[in-house]
């Protein structure tokens, strides 16, 4: 009978306006959680078989799902590792309770945005207990390469804020002019010299000595200096060099040859000198051939105007921070930065299709299809940003709206519940 598939239409018609309801509670409710993604309901008309040539009302169902691909507006806080995704992907999370498991196993959640603190045994976690993971760098701050259709590589961040960190000394420049006229004839041949600190393997400070002597000859100018390099920590020479200048009008004053001498050994490709000094060998940039840099020798005046190098001393770990590539670095308080972990962006084809679970995390589903681990900024992924959460997707005004419509259908559902139970009556009321 056409008039009881009315009743039922109706009936489906108040039960997929109570689960828009229900979505839309949420998505209100959730107007201020970060990171929130939108619940939405979509309706669909169920037809039955209309063959017999009366019509028969089939109703309608409903999906629900959630919107991810849809994103808040990014806002700025004062907590490095806040982070956010700047675009398309998400960042890879694991439970906390992951790391007691006795498997091993860490199972990667996804998540677009958090605000990670180290916690008090230095992981990486939100509010809610969700652990941050990365790609673990090497001691020398390289991250080797990894899986990227695989979580295996991926472990827990972990900091340690009471570690303390050293940077041994490998490259020195020399940007020092020496006096043309202390190698004319009639100088008097003193040698010119000074010390440089540099950073051992431990962290401890040690001094290299440089000298340069100056060859006098009987008449004219010889433009020739002997560089020799001791280091205080072996108590020896690690460096001895024959440097001659150029004297021509286009390039006076520029290193025109480099003799090696008993230790050391200069590249003209590159205009470093190589030597080994007890923390092992170190780098030392005096300027190729010809080339206005480095080491140069004109006037009568010795400057050592430019002279630098890397390295540090041992620092307390003062801030961690995370750049727009995902790598994650730990600044100390001498002002060393080390690379300690790279954070991958995890995206997947359907985003909409992630299994969503509580605090704002997500999943791979049957829809999504499978996952892949970009380099922040790569592909189609966008960066990662630090200082910055992701607001509620939520738009307030929309789910007020739609909250009018729902009321509206539920109620107008109701009245052809109540229309065919007055039709009902009225059918009974024909034998009386």
């Amino acid at each position: 009978m056409t008039i009881s598939s009315s009743l039922n239409a109706g009936v489906t018609g108040l039960n997929v306006n109570a689960s828009r309801l229900a979505t839309i509670s949420d998505n209100i409710s959730n107007s201020a959680t970060f990171g929130y993604k939108r619940a939405v309901a979509e309706f669909h008309s169920l037809v039955l078989d209309q063959s017999r040539g009366a019509y028969s009302a089939g109703g309608v169902r409903v999906t629900t799902g959630r919107a991810v691909d849809q994103r808040g507006t990014l806002i700025t806080t004062n907590n490095a590792t806040d982070l956010s995704i700047g675009g398309r992907g998400m960042l890879p999370v694991t439970p906390e309770s992951s790391l007691n498991s006795e498997s091993g196993e860490v199972p990667l959640r996804m998540t677009t945005t958090g605000s990670f603190r180290p916690d008090s045994n230095g992981y990486m976690r939100t509010e809610s207990g969700q652990i941050l993971l990365g790609w673990p760098a090497n001691q020398d701050g390289n991250v080797p390469s990894q899986p990227r259709d695989t979580a295996s590589g991926l472990v827990p961040v972990r900091v340690d804020s009471n570690q303390y960190e050293g940077d041994a000394t490998t490259s020195i420049t020399l940007g020092v002019n020496l006096p043309a006229t202390e190698t004319s004839a009639g100088a008097s041949g003193d040698p010119i010299g000074f010390p440089l600190e540099y950073y051992g393997n431990l962290g401890q400070p040690q001094n290299l000595s440089f000298e340069f002597s100056p060859t006098v000859p009987a008449a004219g100018s010889s433009n020739e200096w002997t560089l020799t390099i001791d280091d205080d920590a072996l108590g020896t020479q690690i460096g001895e060099f024959t440097i001659t200048f150029d004297d021509s009008r286009d390039h006076g004053g520029t290193i025109a040859t480099v003799v090696n001498g008993a230790q050391g050994t200069y590249d003209a490709g590159t205009g470093l000198i190589t030597v080994t000094a007890q923390s092992g060998p170190i780098t030392i940039d005096i300027g190729r051939p010809l080339e206005a840099r480095g080491l140069s020798q004109v006037s009568e005046v010795f400057a050592p105007v430019a002279i630098t190098k890397n390295g540090s001393p041992v620092g307390n770990l003062a801030s961690i921070e995370v750049d727009s590539n995902g790598f994650m670095y730990a600044i100390f308080d001498t002002g060393f930065t080390r690379t300690i972990y790279q954070v991958p962006v995890v995206d997947v084809p359907n985003p909409n299709g992630l299994q969503a679970l509580p605090n704002q995390t997500y999943q791979v589903g049957s829809e999504s299809g499978a996952f892949y681990l970009w380099d922040a900024g790569d592909g189609p992924v966008g960066d990662i940003v630090g200082f910055a959460r992701e607001e509620s997707a939520t738009d307030v005004a929309s789910e007020l709206t739609n909250l009018i419509q729902t009321q509206r259908a539920y109620s107008s559902n109701a009245k052809v519940i109540q229309t065919v139970d007055e039709m009902l009556q009225e059918t009974t009321n024909i034998k009386r």
